[in-house]
């Protein structure tokens, strides 16, 4: 891929979405760089090769500014690695339960669908491109306790299956990755509960948690010329997690967890 391609990527102050600007760097890519945050963006600073958008993804400003960004700067855009996110789901029951699902589905699924919405256009004009969004396993099954994380991921699959037949003929591919345990800033503090990483890790057929890079790769994979043909799926990377019906533990690897 040549190296004036020119790529998108949100939730890149850390975890998958910096991992993913890393990678797409590496490879010759023009990255704009989008979180939250100045502060959160930082560490990319001084790179000429990557421009920082700080702001919320679901409003339609930050969307737009991301998009304006990549023509200002570079004139093009063919790749956008829609992957902010955010986590959450208290009590349906309880206090906040109706603010914290607006909270979830306004970054979760709003933010991938104005990524889509203003993305296009410029897609289309510089002869096509690809779309990618992170959801996750837990939208293709549910967890305990997380009904509107798995709710707001459930919506993304279906997104983007709907977002890749309407674009189909515009030459835009839309496609999602559905990471299963990664190693991420969102999931370090479970390493603080150590019963509860080994029953999460055990539950993983390949008995290990997946790295923030090993998601980056399925979603390069998937903007590259490589997956040409590939549009409305959801590629899980997840140790083998959603194969299993899960009314058994997968096979214990032999000395226990793997690194």
């Amino acid at each position: 891929m040549s190296g004036d391609r020119v790529a998108i990527i949100t939730g890149a102050a850390s975890g998958i979405g910096r991992a993913a600007v890393e990678l797409f760097s590496e490879r010759g890519h023009k990255v704009v760089a989008v979180d939250l945050t100045a502060e959160g963006l930082s560490w990319c600073a001084g790179r000429a090769d990557i421009v920082a958008v700080a702001g919320d993804v679901s409003q339609a400003g930050t969307n737009a500014s991301m998009v304006q960004a990549a023509r200002d700067t570079w004139g093009r855009l063919d790749a956008v690695f829609l992957n902010a996110g955010v986590v959450g789901s208290p009590p349906i029951e309880g206090d906040g339960a109706v603010e914290r699902l607006d909270q979830v589905l306004a970054v979760n699924v709003r933010g991938v669908m104005l990524g889509i919405r203003h993305s296009a256009p410029v897609l289309r004009a510089s002869g096509g491109g690809s779309i990618v969004a992170t959801a996750s396993t837990s939208g293709i099954r549910a967890d305990p306790g997380s009904w509107a994380y798995n709710a707001s991921k459930a919506a993304v699959i279906n997104l983007v299956r709907a977002a890749a037949i309407d674009y189909a003929t515009h030459g835009i591919r839309v496609n999602a990755v559905a990471p299963g345990p990664t190693i991420t800033g969102m999931t370090r503090g479970l390493e603080t509960m150590p019963e509860l990483h080994r029953d999460m890790t055990r539950r993983v057929p390949m008995q290990r948690w997946g790295s923030a890079r090993e998601q980056a790769q399925v979603a390069w994979f998937l903007c590259s010329p490589d997956a040409s043909f590939v549009t409305g799926v959801t590629i899980p990377c997840d140790g083998g997690i959603s194969a299993n019906v899960g009314h058994f533990l997968p096979p214990e690897a032999p000395g226990g967890e793997r690194g």
